[in-house]
């Protein structure tokens, strides 16, 4: 056997190795990337923690009990809160599809969209089953009962919880073994793509995901509150868990109005539209303010991306990954940006998939 044989089947046994470790573990890479994406945006917290514990094992598992709290105490109130006003929210949407929905007053008597919104109205929501008819994938015909929506919800919500507690024991391990595992990572990295390229690329990730973390969700919980204190001014009904639904949303561009759109609907169905109008105006303004200065600020800034880029990374990344890519696809921008810099400057270390190391 010559030596070109050897390499070729000594890549194809590692390539099929790194499949079928793939193909196991593909349960858990969801778990795993919202593990390492939170490890990354508090591995500094971490290090001052063992710094001033001195103990790595103690650090680790108080600041993944301390992540749990901060993401657990609020899915607690707000299962707690959608589990006393489940039943009749489920029971008015199966009611609401089988019976059809008047049209609101409030509706006719809009100015300019009045009458042919009405008419929509008639033609669609008012129908049996024409709230069924709005969703394409026509699930809501599926359900006869409210114990049918809240039976789904649980299957959903238990599925959830559960990679919910993977991810925070993947979080503890990453915290206790996160040097080993970087240096492992760097020596594989310098080996294969040469150290200065390696460091060129590796030293953009955390401060990428640090940035869409803080410009993401902690400016999406600020949303939240603040278009929250509308919601308890205009006397809404569950305004705390409105605000949360909305801060929750608010971490993906332009999501927050899907929320207090909605909250202004129902202030508008009860009869309160001078409520419903102030709280789309304030929530648009919020809005305006957030995702158009604070968050290109916060992640252009410490990424050094332009503005478009952000934008693209970060809507992109939710088109084709779901949540977890509004963290991935801005960092994927930076690599990108980072490779377009190196055509320029490095341009021997483009056009090679292995740099010489140097």
């Amino acid at each position: 056997m010559t030596e070109t044989q050897r390499d070729i089947l000594s890549a194809g046994f590692s390539l099929t190795l790194i499949a079928l470790a793939a193909f196991v573990m593909q349960r858990f890479f969801l778990p795993l990337i919202w593990a390492g994406i939170l490890c990354v945006a508090t591995w500094p917290l971490y290090r001052r923690l063992r710094a001033r514990i001195g103990h790595d094992i103690i650090a680790a598992a108080l600041l993944t009990l301390l992540m749990a709290a901060v993401f657990i105490v609020p899915v607690l109130l707000g299962v707690t809160q959608a589990m006393r006003q489940g039943p009749e929210l489920a029971n008015y949407i199966v009611t609401a599809n089988t019976d059809g929905i008047a049209v609101p007053d409030f509706v006719q008597h809009l100015p300019v969209i009045g009458d042919s919104l009405a008419e929509w109205w008639r033609a669609t929501l008012s129908q049996p089953h024409g709230l069924a008819h709005l969703f394409s994938d026509r699930q809501i015909n599926g359900f006869h009962s409210a114990s049918d929506i809240i039976k789904v919800a649980g299957v959903g919500l238990m599925h959830r919880l559960v990679d919910f507690g993977l991810a925070f024991l993947c979080l503890f391990f990453f915290y206790k073994d996160g040097e080993a595992l970087t240096r492992q990572i760097t020596h594989i990295g310098s080996r294969w793509f040469g150290e200065q390229r390696w460091a060129r690329y590796s030293d953009k990730i955390p401060t990428a995901i640090r940035a869409t973390v803080n410009g993401l969700v902690l400016v999406g919980l600020a949303e939240g509150v603040l278009i929250g204190i509308a919601y308890w001014l205009a006397d809404l009904k569950s305004a705390a868990l409105w605000a949360a639904a909305t801060g929750v949303l608010a971490i993906i561009p332009f999501g927050a109005p899907l929320a207090f759109v909605s909250a202004a609907g129902l202030l508008a169905v009860g009869g309160a539209l001078p409520a419903a109008l102030a709280v789309v105006v304030w929530g648009t303004l919020v809005l305006f303010v957030a995702d158009h200065f604070v968050r290109p600020g916060i992640i252009g800034n410490a990424t050094r991306l332009p503005f478009l880029a952000v934008l693209f990374g970060i809507l992109g990344g939710v088109e084709t990954l779901g949540l977890v890519g509004l963290f991935i696809g801005p960092v994927v921008m930076v690599l990108f940006v980072t490779l377009w810099h190196e055509a320029r400057t490095h341009p021997q270390d483009v056009g090679s998939p292995v740099a010489k190391p140097r």
